[in-house]
């Protein structure tokens, strides 16, 4: 791989703007508030009888994805060169697949598994990886299809719901689409539109997507139009992540300078409708609540949660653009958020291994948990009953969830 030989190889989850090497110093609590915090976490400390750890990736556990449909399935992507597929038992146990990226141990280096997701029908999974391939798997483990075609890392790989397209945001500043429809998968449009690495991509429609840049742009762009439909160039930074609500009206963005904006497609204009600049520090991700128009809680207000390196998490109403809930219980940067399939709950992930879930309705946090190392991903299974945590030390709790 050319980036190999630059010198600034590009970023992976766990090396997004030193955030290492600032340990510590980005989040403010004072001794009192943080022995208070801590003896309250006690109180609310997970049992450890309700976790499992998955232990057989040799490397930190980058991401996970529950299975949407066989819920006792889980992959995870690691730097070991591997993704794995666990199937969880009722008993505690668990036994996983390995789906290895490289068998040359010299070229492991970069083959680390950056994104993965399952289709909706739950049927394949997609793997996108440092050395710039997409991988297509069954859910036996399985692989069904090599896609080759970005000339950089790939960090971003999302499903269309028909399941005939997968996208994948790559390093070399350009979004694929791959029709994998057939048995073998092939290009069917490359946009290359950023002027800069393309960080996250999401689809709004079986046709639609959004992409995101560290050239500070959001791009909506429509498979068969030879332009984007649209630029949002609103940010003054990095754009680390977009994210449709459940409509498919509003896009979510959120980046380096510190905001998240909303943005609504429909209006005829280039500025965003929300723009949310509270938070101290730069802002990773962001992740809407499963609810309102277009999502299974239809009567449940929609709401946007962002999560930052000032160690907050806040919740935002984007029916008037009020910052609902500000959770501040981390002692360091918040890599992952993630609501429960209900939208009653939040999950929460930080450096340093902290686990938080919050009852969304008044911004309690009803579960702790800490891990060793530092968490990179959290993430529901479609009955709310496990939260999975992702740990650059190699493991992954699932940890059991039962309603309050």
């Amino acid at each position: 791989l050319q980036i190999q030989q630059q010198n600034t190889q590009p970023m992976m989850p766990g090396e997004k703007r030193g955030a290492q090497d600032r340990r510590g110093n980005n989040v403010a609590i004072d001794d009192e508030k943080l022995t208070l915090i801590e003896e309250e976490d006690k109180r609310t400390a997970i049992n450890p009888s309700d976790v499992m750890e998955l232990a057989q990736h040799t490397s930190e556990v980058f991401m996970c994805a529950w299975n949407p449909k066989f819920t006792n399935l889980i992959a995870t992507g690691s730097g070991d060169a591997s993704a794995r597929i666990w199937t969880l038992n009722s008993d505690k146990t668990s036994h996983s697949i390995l789906l290895p990226h490289g068998h040359d141990t010299a070229d492991k280096k970069n083959k680390d598994v950056t994104t993965l997701e399952w289709s909706s029908s739950g049927e394949v999974l997609a793997t996108g990886s440092y050395d710039g391939v997409a991988r297509v798997w069954s859910r036996s483990g399985e692989l069904l299809q090599t896609l080759k075609g970005h000339r950089g890392p790939i960090f971003s790989l999302k499903w269309n719901k028909r399941g005939n397209f997968l996208l994948s945001g790559s390093y070399d500043k350009s979004t694929i689409v791959w029709d994998v429809t057939g048995d073998v998968g092939f290009v069917k449009q490359q946009f290359s539109f950023h002027l800069a690495p393309a960080l996250d991509v999401d689809w709004k429609d079986d046709l639609t997507f959004a992409s995101c840049s560290t050239d500070k742009t959001v791009q909506i762009c429509r498979v068969g139009f030879s332009r984007p439909v649209k630029t949002y160039s609103g940010h003054n930074d990095e754009v680390n992540a977009v994210k449709w609500d459940p409509s498919g009206t509003l896009l979510a963005s959120c980046s380096d300078d510190c905001t998240a904006k909303v943005w609504d497609i429909n209006s005829p204009r280039n500025d965003p409708k929300w723009d949310f600049k509270s938070h101290q520090q730069e802002i990773y991700t962001v992740k809407w609540s499963p609810t309102g128009p277009g999502s299974k809680n239809p009567s449940k207000p929609l709401l946007l949660a962002t999560a930052s390196f000032d160690g907050s998490v806040r919740l935002w109403s984007v029916a008037d653009g009020a910052c609902m809930r500000v959770l501040s219980r981390h002692r360091e940067s918040v890599y992952s958020v993630a609501f429960s399939p209900s939208g009653d709950f939040l999950s929460s992930g930080s450096l340093a291994g902290q686990l938080y879930i919050w009852n969304v309705s008044n911004g309690a946090h009803i579960k702790s948990f800490k891990g060793n190392g530092d968490i990179f991903e959290v993430a529901w299974n479609t009955e709310e009953t496990r939260v999975a945590a992702c740990f650059s030390s190699n493991v992954v709790s699932v940890i059991d969830f039962k309603r309050p």
